[in-house]
């Protein structure tokens, strides 16, 4: 890293790409740097790619918009950093055929997260460039497992108050390239990983008036991170019938603890982008027809 320094915003570029995993010039200069120059952030991208660093492609059919993505030294580079707070990133796709096929998914997910973040900022709230992992693994038995697009970190109150409620949430990004019921199918999945309890081998059932095995999500979490949908890729009617979809698996799972204790909810990605993902236009999949606000539908405490 000759040319690189680490105590400059270099740093900071390359740890939120390695956490992203792809970004737009203009998606990492809102990350990084929204109130200089983007000529600046050109520039902060160019020499990180001189470093080998990161690498981009050029995206047909968009302007010619280059998306950047970090190189497998980048994110060798970048995972000891303390900022990444211990969390090894996903193995990157660093072939430029492979990334083009998964820029659309990969920049819709940074976009909602680029949501979330200047949301935070605009009110005085506390989520930062970092606060947010990509593609978190976890197995649910069987050789099974939830992937969530994106786990997000996010707390509510002034950024200066130690004394905010942090929240955590699941997202899923769907872009109408499934059928509805596919996408409803996922809330199986987290219903299977809120009740999964890990079989450990040589390890007796508890007998009865002892305490039984916590469910493996309780390593990582206080409480099960409420499951955020976002809907994008298709017009109001499509967007209804996903939400009508994950209502409809909402009602077979029931009577479920899940659903008692997890605020499960969807918005299209429009609404976000036009009225500010903290504003109610969530419908929870228990009652579609309210319109919540994600930061105040609280978990049932137990």
């Amino acid at each position: 890293m000759i040319g690189v320094d680490v105590g400059s915003g270099d740093q900071l570029a390359l740890a939120v790409l390695t956490q992203y995993r792809m970004a737009t010039t203009e998606q990492m200069h809102r990350v990084i740097a929204p109130s200089v120059r983007i000529e600046q952030t050109r520039r902060r991208l160019a020499r990180l790619r001189a470093e080998e660093l990161v690498d981009r492609i050029t995206l047909p059919q968009a302007g010619r918009t280059r998306a950047w993505f970090p190189t497998p030294y980048g994110v060798q580079l970048a995972s000891v950093w303390p900022e990444m707070g211990g969390h090894r990133p996903s193995r990157t796709v660093s072939d430029p055929t492979a990334v083009r096929l998964k820029a659309g998914h990969a920049l819709t997910v940074t976009e909602t997260a680029l949501a979330f973040l200047e949301d935070a900022r605009r009110h005085g709230e506390q989520c930062q460039p970092l606060d947010r992992l990509t593609e978190v693994y976890h197995p649910t038995g069987s050789g099974e497992a939830v992937i969530p697009d994106a786990l997000l970190y996010y707390k509510r109150g002034p950024a200066d108050d130690d004394n905010g409620a942090l929240l955590r949430a699941f997202v899923e990004v769907d872009r109408a390239t499934m059928g509805p019921e596919r996408l409803a199918a996922k809330l199986s999945a987290y219903e299977r990983l809120h009740r999964y309890v890990p079989t450990i081998p040589g390890r007796r059932r508890p007998s009865i008036g002892q305490k039984p095995e916590l469910e493996d999500w309780r390593r990582h979490y206080p409480l099960f991170p409420r499951l955020l949908f976002v809907l994008d890729g298709t017009g109001p009617a499509g967007v209804e019938n996903r939400v009508t979809a994950l209502c409809a698996a909402a009602r077979q799972l029931a009577p479920s603890r899940f659903l008692q204790d997890v605020p499960i909810i969807a918005a299209s990605l429009a609404d976000l982008l036009h009225h500010d993902p903290s504003a109610p236009v969530w419908r929870p999949v228990r009652e579609p027809d309210q319109r919540v606000r994600w930061t105040v539908s609280g978990h049932r405490q137990t």
